[in-house]
């Protein structure tokens, strides 16, 4: 278990307890109220601390590398009923941006989602989890397909920023997010979103709009990373914790701004504390957000989703 800055006195008091538990095994010596002590003071120190978590420290929690990614939601989701599929039919099958179909009980869902790598190996073949257009417009085709059959669509959402190379301009980045943008808001069949990580900039936006939109709770979704507003602003990132306060990236944010629609309860520690839980709920509420959105006709969907994306940023003094 890898342990962030803030989480290190969890981390003292749960060695703590493993050396008593030790202790009471190898000899004589009873430990038992000893060791419920250290577990009372645990369980006290957890809740204090994942109840009082900065903006910054959300961000962390959002990076954590033991965090679920969108391959493992999938799997624990669908299980076997999963088939992905591959490439845009233009340049290539980007490895950052994966699909496919799969069932939650008898109900099929297109999923989309970027994929990040678990070691440097993997993290290199996924690209950090930062899509080439052709990852984009693997996306739509896969949405379009979706439309045709009139299969639901879910997006998992957990990327950076969309990949900043040469070579991704060359090919139309900005074009292949913005066309998806203007895709998704006229797809004749329901959309649910889900940022399960880092929300950044137009690589989430690629595919982040939906009829629902939800973030887990320890998640951010933003125009900029704390870091890169720091290196902007300040020119350095030594004020990223400043950034992250001031750029209001939190789910707790987005759902006062009205930016997003629901935000997912995570257990306590984060989503990587209690993996299956966290796979339980999300499932969950994509079924639940279908049974209601199921209800709506194209035309209805359209209209519905369109409204309430032109409505964003209008207030009234």
């Amino acid at each position: 278990m890898e342990y962030l800055e803030f989480e290190l006195p969890i981390k003292e008091l749960e060695d703590q307890l493993q050396k008593c538990m030790v202790i009471g095994e190898e000899s004589d010596v009873d430990v038992t109220e000893t060791c419920s002590q250290i577990e009372k003071k645990l369980a006290q120190t957890r809740k204090d601390i994942y109840k009082n978590l900065t903006a910054w420290q959300k961000v962390q929690l959002s990076r954590h590398p033991s965090r679920p990614y969108t391959m493992d939601y999938i799997n624990a989701i669908c299980g076997d009923t999963f088939l992905e599929l591959h490439g845009d039919r233009n340049v290539k099958d980007d490895k950052a941006m994966v699909g496919g179909l799969g069932k939650i009980g008898e109900q099929s869902y297109m999923f989309i989602g970027q994929q990040k790598g678990y070691n440097t190996k993997t993290r290199q073949y996924r690209n950090f989890g930062m899509a080439n257009p052709e990852g984009y417009r693997k996306a739509l085709r896969l949405m379009k397909s979706a439309e045709k059959f009139k299969i639901p669509v879910v997006c998992f959402v957990d990327t950076p920023g969309a990949y900043p190379g040469i070579e991704a301009e060359e090919r139309g980045q900005g074009e292949a997010i913005a066309r998806n943008i203007l895709e998704m808001t006229r797809l004749k069949v329901p959309i649910i979103v889900i940022i399960i990580g880092e929300g950044a900039s137009g690589g989430a936006l690629g595919i982040g709009v939906g009829d629902k939109v939800l973030m887990l709770e320890n998640t951010w979704y933003s125009v900029i990373s704390p870091e890169s507003c720091s290196s902007i602003l300040w020119r350095s990132w030594e004020y990223k914790e400043q950034a992250a306060e001031a750029l209001k990236l939190t789910a707790t944010d987005m759902k006062k701004q009205g930016l997003v629609d629901e935000i997912v309860k995570e257990p306590l520690g984060g989503a990587h504390a209690n993996r299956a839980k966290t796979f339980e709920t999300v499932a969950d509420k994509i079924s639940s957000h279908f049974e209601e959105l199921k209800k709506l006709s194209p035309k209805e969907l359209v209209k519905t989703r369109m409204e309430k994306y032109a409505n964003m940023g209008v207030f009234s003094e």
